[in-house]
């Protein structure tokens, strides 16, 4: 397969990236009631002008996806296992860690004992929620297998329900942790199930009815930009609610951005490197090696402001780690495009 071809706003959305970043803080400072009333909007702790548009980003995705190749999944488990045993077994744990180390050791004495605790249990929380949405947007932009991603992150969302409680629980000490499982019911209809059935729904009457070429120029080929707008929106939105935030915080933003950096590359470094080493097709590395690097950010903010209150310290850990994670995955969809060559060569993909 060749080099993925990104146009001109792709090739710099990272540009943008930092554009919407400084209009949605900027939003946020002019107008804020009317970004208050929007942040408001909430069905379980799930805002749903952001969960909109996550579904904007999702459904061109589930449209392209040949469902009967679901089935076969089984027949290459290596990328489902490489995933599941960096989500699981080296996430959670490299972040116990790396905040331990920096929180405890390099930073406190610019944090104090108490924030550093915070930030600790912030930290933990955010990397064992693995990412539900965003991993779709990020396997788009690395021509990622859209089959293989939708099972990587439907099972990832399984053991979630059993995981994730017990994990945060044993690294935090903490045995009075409640999981707000309609956070998590919520976000797997809103981002999951209903953008997969309507993509099914659309697929399969379209191309009876339309034939396989229409689908592809006139549905497919005017829903490429959607995707990427509905992201940078939804960033426009989340920095929009936590401008203040990042503002009245900035320097300990940056303290708390070093382990989470650090932590992103050091996971998807291994999941890539145990891809290319086991010879997974890249079109399942990539994006294994980036869903086990990001973070399912609504449901981390969630609990965090449950257990320990809106303006705390693991909250605002949670809120860096959204900060974090675009930039910084683009960074690696980026790398995973220059380093295909790394693997062998695959047949190109149709575009349904």
């Amino acid at each position: 397969m060749s080099e993925k071809r990104l146009d001109f706003f792709e090739r710099y959305l990272t540009v943008w990236v930092g554009l919407c970043i400084v209009v949605g803080i900027t939003l946020g400072k002019l107008f804020p009631d009317a970004v208050n009333a929007l942040s408001k909007m909430e069905v379980s702790h799930v805002n749903l002008p952001i969960a909109i548009l996550i579904w904007l980003m999702i459904y061109p995705m589930m449209i392209k996806i040949d469902f009967s190749a679901i089935l076969k999944v089984g027949e290459k488990p290596r990328g489902l296992l490489i995933t599941l045993f960096i989500n699981w077994i080296v996430k959670p744990f490299s972040m116990a860690f790396l905040a331990w180390l920096f929180f405890k050791h390099i930073f406190i004495g610019y944090i104090g004992e108490d924030l550093a605790n915070e930030y600790i249990a912030g930290s933990i929380i955010l990397a064992a929620a693995p990412c539900t949405a965003m991993v779709f947007v990020w396997s788009y932009l690395t021509d990622g297998d859209p089959a293989y991603t939708l099972v990587q992150v439907a099972i990832n969302d399984l053991i979630m329900l059993v995981l994730f409680a017990p994990i945060v629980m044993f690294l935090l000490g903490v045995s009075d942790i409640v999981v707000p499982k309609d956070v998590l019911f919520m976000s797997v209809l809103l981002y999951i199930v209903i953008p997969l059935v309507a993509g099914y729904l659309t697929r399969r009457i379209l191309l009876k009815s339309k034939g396989e070429e229409w689908f592809n120029t006139k549905l497919l080929a005017p829903l490429k930009p959607v995707t990427i707008l509905a992201l940078l929106a939804t960033l426009v939105i989340i920095f929009a609610f936590q401008g203040e935030t990042i503002l009245s915080n900035w320097f300990n933003i940056i303290l708390i951005a070093v382990p989470i950096t650090i932590q992103v590359y050091f996971n998807s470094s291994l999941a890539y490197g145990l891809a290319k080493f086991l010879n997974v097709p890249h079109s399942i590395a990539a994006p294994g090696a980036l869903i086990g690097a990001s973070n399912f950010f609504e449901l981390a903010v969630a609990v965090t402001i449950s257990l320990f209150g809106l303006q705390s310290g693991a909250t605002l850990a949670t809120v860096v780690g959204v900060l974090v994670e675009v930039p910084v995955m683009l960074s690696v969809c980026s790398f995973c495009n220059r380093t295909r060559d790394w693997f062998p060569k695959e047949e190109k993909q149709k575009a349904v």
